[in-house]
């Protein structure tokens, strides 16, 4: 029998995944990932067979790592911000000037 992941563990996955989906710089994506992670461990958490639960534990520790590097490529190459999202005074690397 398996045995299911800690909660502290899930809890820890679930801050990394949320941290990560938050730092695109693009609205979108974004919106999306911060979305998508929370109902991913909201499923986690209605979870009660030990063995499902550990399959899903594995496929969002996959996913983190995928999400991380698509983050780090979406930095790279963000574009300008969106009428939706709070400007700032301060200039990033894909705004323009007006």
């Amino acid at each position: 029998m398996a045995t299911p992941p800690a909660r502290k563990a899930i809890l820890g996955l679930y801050a990394s995944t949320l941290q990560t989906a938050k730092s695109f710089s693009s609205y979108n994506f974004r919106s999306y990932f911060v979305q998508r992670t929370e109902d991913t461990f909201r499923g986690m958490q209605a979870e009660q067979d030990p063995i499902k639960l550990s399959q899903a534990y594995n496929e969002a520790v996959k996913e983190l790592s995928v999400l991380k590097r698509c983050a780090v490529v979406n930095q790279l190459y963000g574009g300008a911000r969106l009428a939706v999202e709070e400007q700032s005074d301060v200039r990033t690397q894909g705004d323009t000037v007006s």
